[in-house]
């Protein structure tokens, strides 16, 4: 089945192109807004070949099918279809009746998915730019180690690569802001102003007008260039979606283009230099703090038990839609620390399912559950590149105590690369894909090490707990 097949399928069993309201991607999934939920054949769904898995939330349909496949599928059903792709189409009541209608919705897991939605399409330029750099950063390691030689042609690529690279990291608060803009409603080119303005040169200048600047310490100001962060800029633009269309309904046709977006800017920045940015910049600097204390301990005990900790509940948290709120502690942890210490960590909690799948493999060859043994043989690749739904969706979660030890599992890995303090260049797919993100060849190596650890716990925590009867009554 090629690619537009498969969308054709997948649309036919979400009720048809009328029951969409919108379609697009993540790394893994085509995800799915849909008008009636009961027009929705979810066996069908789960049944069609290339389908690795199902997740609902709500309204909500997010169909499995692997890493570079979800942007295919999703581009070819939406150009097959017409689908639309923007939130901005969607007609919002209808989406928010939708959404309180599902039963395990709540007020922090829509503001949890409204974050995801900003960063889920930078998430290719995120990869990206995290691998320009690492590569950068590793290569000039080689040169001080002497592993290549510090000559020319080396300098060269080492800035093409870091031109590269800070063409997305170097304005992640303009990318961030034109995304929330088309979150929220307001005009992209204006969220993008409200992001360049928090990274503007100028900011310091005010603030020692003001005299919020402190010169000794110029961290410690009460406002300065890049305060907030992305955190900030995202309250921004909340801000300006809200202005924008007020001045809009009170301001004549005729003027709208000239007044609009003049007075909205002018009262939004004013807003959000003065009291957003440095409000924002109070939390953001609390929560990396707050992280310091658990992530970046010097106390050795402190790491692993948080390491493992972090690892064996990452799961649960993503089958509540909670692994969406650490969306920005990622991009924090990239803006003011230069990498993300959190995401090796959690990374591991697929490796651990993986273990536990193979665990029960073995067994369910043993007593003669072949259908068993086909789902892991299938999804079992997947797994080790970092997608995990197959093999959560189709064989630990449904046996529930599988899910269980391959979250321990998981937790000996993460309390392994906490330790060695694995830092990443970016947050994207787990598993061995992930293994190029890994500031340093230690780091990769370090990553590649904590897998192996959950691998292996995984597979012999769950092989003790699990027997025979369990996996032949699958």
């Amino acid at each position: 089945m090629n690619n537009l097949d498969l969308a054709k399928s997948i649309v036919k069993s979400l009720g048809g192109k009328d029951n969409i309201n919108k379609s697009f991607n993540c790394m893994t999934r085509m995800r799915s807004e849909i008008k009636d939920t009961s027009k929705v054949n979810e066996e069908e769904l789960k049944n069609i070949d290339g389908v690795l898995g199902l997740v609902k939330e709500g309204n909500s349909y997010q169909v499995v099918l692997g890493p570079g496949k979800a942007k295919k599928v999703t581009d070819e059903a939406i150009n097959y279809f017409g689908l639309s792709r923007d939130s901005k189409d969607t007609d919002w009541e209808e989406n928010k009746k939708n959404i309180k209608a599902g039963q395990k919705n709540s007020a922090v897991k829509g503001t949890l998915k409204l974050i995801a939605d900003i960063f889920i399409p930078m998430i290719p330029a995120i990869i990206a730019a995290g691998l320009f750099f690492g590569f950068a950063s590793l290569m000039e390691q080689f040169v001080k180690q002497g592993v290549l030689v510090n000559s020319q042609t080396v300098n060269t690529i080492v800035l093409v690569l870091k031109l590269f690279s800070g063409s997305f990291l170097g304005y992640f608060a303009i990318y961030t802001g034109i995304r929330s803009a088309e979150v929220f409603g307001a005009t992209p080119a204006l969220g993008g102003m409200i992001g360049a303005i928090s990274i503007g040169a100028n900011i310091n200048e005010i603030s020692k007008i003001f005299g919020l600047f402190n010169e000794k310490v110029p961290l410690e100001s009460i406002l300065f260039t890049g305060k907030g962060g992305i955190i900030g800029v995202i309250f921004g633009v909340w801000l300006l979606s809200k202005v924008e269309k007020s001045i809009r309904k009170a301001v004549p046709d005729v003027l709208d283009l000239i007044v609009t977006p003049f007075v909205s800017i002018t009262v939004t920045g004013l807003i959000f230099v003065f009291a957003i940015m440095p409000v924002a910049g109070f939390i953001s600097d609390g929560l990396v703090a707050a992280l310091s204390v658990i992530i970046n301990s010097n106390i050795a005990v402190v790491r692993i038990l948080s390491g493992f900790i972090l690892s064996a509940v990452f799961l649960p948290m993503v089958l509540l839609g909670l692994h969406h709120g650490l969306i920005p502690i990622y991009a924090v942890q990239l803006e003011q620390m230069g990498g993300v210490s959190l995401f090796p960590v959690l990374a591991m909690a697929g490796a651990g399912q993986v273990g536990a799948a193979i665990a029960i493999y073995t067994t369910a060859k043993k007593v003669g559950n072949q259908k068993l043994v086909k789902i892991i043989n299938g999804a079992l690749p997947a797994g080790f590149l970092g997608v995990g739904e197959p093999l959560i969706y189709g064989v630990t979660l449904p046996m529930f105590k599988p899910f269980i030890t391959a979250g321990l599992g998981a937790g000996f890995g993460g309390a392994f690369v906490m330790l060695m303090n694995v830092t990443a260049s970016a947050w994207g797919p787990s598993g061995l894909v992930a293994l190029p993100l890994m500031q340093g060849y230690k780091g990769i190596l370090y990553y590649f090490i904590g897998l192996v650890i959950s691998y292996i716990m995984g597979f012999i925590i769950t092989k003790l707990v699990i027997k025979d009867k369990d996996v032949l009554n699958v």
